[in-house]
């Protein structure tokens, strides 16, 4: 296996070229990074090898939303941030990402968000879907955008989403420990 291939892909998205090669250049000894400078560049370079996505919001061929549906719709499981100047709102609740974060951002902001991603990925769909909403979460009370109907709902989904991480860990644990108690016994 070819050092490339033993790296995760990394794409980074950002309609200004001199912050993507910023990106690049963080990232690049650690990973194996592509950058787009546009949504349809984006899509043309993302295959199911590409781990994690850094994408911009606002950029002017086709929005971050709009790249993110459809890498999502693509059916591509790349863990995905937001990566962008765009203060969270409450449209955030609803998209598909895992990630939100504002710029700037510094190289160890980066390389800790791409490690963090990469470490989500291991975990179940559940604990995924509960980390996302924490995300969005913390996004909209930086953003102070906490008095709305939409955080509220954010609240009831994280707690029936947290419900069923726990019931999962509740049913790993006693799996884990019957297995303990049958490997014991003589």
């Amino acid at each position: 296996m070819s050092d490339a291939e033993a790296r995760p892909t990394v794409l980074a998205v950002d309609d200004e070229p001199d912050l993507a090669e910023l990106y690049r250049v963080y990232l690049d000894a650690a990973y194996d990074v592509r950058i787009a400078t546009g949504g349809e560049e984006a899509l043309s370079m993302m295959d199911e090898s590409v781990e994690v996505v850094l994408l911009d919001r606002r950029m002017p061929d086709m929005s971050g939303h709009e790249v993110l549906e459809a890498i999502r719709g693509a059916g591509y499981d790349a863990r995905i941030a937001m990566l962008t100047a765009v203060e969270p709102d409450v449209d955030i609740v609803e998209m598909p990402f895992d990630d939100y974060k504002t710029k700037p951002v510094t190289k160890e902001d980066l390389l800790a968000l791409v490690e963090v991603l990469l470490h989500r990925a291991k975990f179940d769909e559940h604990s995924q879907e509960f980390f996302a909403l924490a995300s969005k979460k913390a996004a909209l009370e930086a953003a102070d955008t906490t008095n709305t109907d939409e955080y509220e709902e954010l609240i009831d989904r994280m707690e029936s989403v947290r419900d069923r991480v726990d019931d999962t860990l509740d049913h790993l644990s006693a799996r884990d420990a019957f297995a303990e108690v049958s490997s014991e016994v003589p």
